[in-house]
């Protein structure tokens, strides 16, 4: 019967935590030039009530300045003087909203190959993304391209938003062609989740208020599948684990004999009593105290950050991982495959040492092996001898000291890394674990 309640309240604290750590919803949106990227947020953002008064009376006045008849949304999310003027988006722009059920962060990302880096950069945190189509124009390259970016960063979620169906007189025909050609390309890159969508951002339709031009779709709008869509399942669950971020030892004499290990859990849940190892020396022992700010837990979840103490004395530092014993246990290795995407303007330069941050832990590394730089637009693989910026290839990384990881697919906090130039201290590359 202990053993039943324990179950029982263990299962109650996880959908406490999960409700409240999982109500934020990351997502970003990606389209060609002119599919109405911005447009759409704009439009979110307007229908849901999320702008303040000032700000629409400002890009109301910015549309009447350039002529326009109607309120250009896009507006609010193009934020550079260099986007406004040239009607495209560069950098990614961040915007943030609450509905009553769940709150948002956006990344607007740019739709050139040429700021592959930029949405690299969005998806790898992102929970879900919007990719637009031009109903006109239909699944185009970069569909396909920013499709695979989705799939290659592991977004859970997928939304095909099929916009400007008001200039195809808002076929139900002309959709369905579309959400058929595309679910055939995307079988061939393992996304599972995938929404179709037939909107206008322009007017409005199926965004936040459901469309009266388009009675035939039965699907729910955009932010009603927003609101809805599961992730709770999107972090690891099964496995725990809990890269060391900071050991604390108190000078003062009341906690002189604290000793505890701070850092954030990336994935899984542990409680008081639980068995762990410590990696990457292997050392074997039991959690003693969850603290926290406020105050002591029983069990605690991923993503909370927490201090965890243990019943022995054991020599660990920042970088170490704490795994529960006789689970599916991570790799430890000097050397690992990975496919990269190389951030910097200067080309990757095979002869140099880098640094490779890999959750806490910071270490030397070389490229000992390029294999193949891939296609974005066609996902080709080529033989390559350096990697440019935006280029996304397929690498092997010698590490000076063992890192503790899981690969990519099984957990994104652990199977991911940047890479560091050590003279200049700037991330040139992102990396995901084969």
């Amino acid at each position: 019967m202990r053993v039943r309640e324990r179950s029982m309240m263990q299962n109650q604290i996880r959908a406490q935590t999960m409700s409240n750590t999982t109500q934020l919803l990351r997502f970003i949106t990606a389209g060609s030039v002119d599919d109405g990227k911005s447009t759409l947020i704009g439009r979110l953002l307007h229908d849901s009530k999320s702008i303040f008064e000032d700000q629409f009376s400002a890009i109301a006045r910015t549309s009447e300045k350039r002529g326009m008849s109607a309120v250009d949304l896009s507006l609010l999310t193009d934020g550079l003087q260099a986007e406004r003027e040239q009607g495209i988006t560069i950098d990614v722009a961040y915007r943030y909203f609450a509905t009553p059920k769940r709150k948002f962060i956006i990344g607007d990302t740019p739709g050139h190959e040429q700021y592959t880096r930029n949405m690299v950069t969005a998806a790898s945190t992102a929970n879900l993304a919007i990719i637009l189509i031009d109903a006109r124009k239909g699944v185009l390259t970069q569909t396909r391209r920013h499709s695979y970016l989705a799939s290659l960063l592991g977004v859970p979620h997928i939304v095909l938003a099929v916009n400007k169906m008001d200039m195809v007189d808002y076929s139900k025909q002309r959709f369905e062609e579309i959400i058929g050609e595309y679910r055939k390309f995307a079988a061939q890159l393992d996304l599972h989740d995938v929404h179709c969508i037939p909107l206008s951002a322009l007017n409005g339709d199926n965004v936040v208020d459901r469309s009266e031009a388009m009675d035939w779709y039965i699907g729910p709008t955009l932010l009603e599948l927003l609101e809805t869509v599961e992730i709770d399942h999107d972090v690891n669950t099964r496995d725990f684990r809990f890269p060391v971020q900071w050991v604390c030892r108190p000078q003062s004499e009341e906690h002189h004999d604290f000793r505890g290990f701070m850092g954030r859990i990336e994935a899984g849940e542990v409680s008081v009593g639980d068995e762990i190892t410590i990696l990457p020396s292997g050392r074997t022992t039991t959690v003693k105290e969850i603290v926290t700010y406020d105050g002591k837990l029983h069990t605690a979840f991923a993503p909370q950050s927490v201090t965890l103490t243990l019943e022995d004395e054991i020599d660990i530092s920042r970088g170490d991982m704490f795994v529960r014993t006789s689970a599916h246990s991570p790799t430890v290795a000097k050397e690992f495959e990975a496919t990269l995407c190389w951030l910097s303007e200067a080309p990757l330069d095979k002869s140099r040492k880098y640094l490779v941050k890999h959750t806490t832990r910071t270490a030397k590394c070389l490229f000992s092996r390029l294999d193949f730089r891939v296609d974005v637009n066609t996902l080709e693989q080529h033989a390559v001898e350096k990697l440019n910026m935006n280029d996304i290839a397929h690498v092997t990384l010698k590490i000076q000291q063992p890192l503790v990881f899981d690969s990519y697919g099984v957990d994104r906090a652990t199977g991911s890394f940047i890479v560091i130039d050590e003279a200049t201290n700037n991330t040139v590359a992102a990396g995901m674990i084969a």
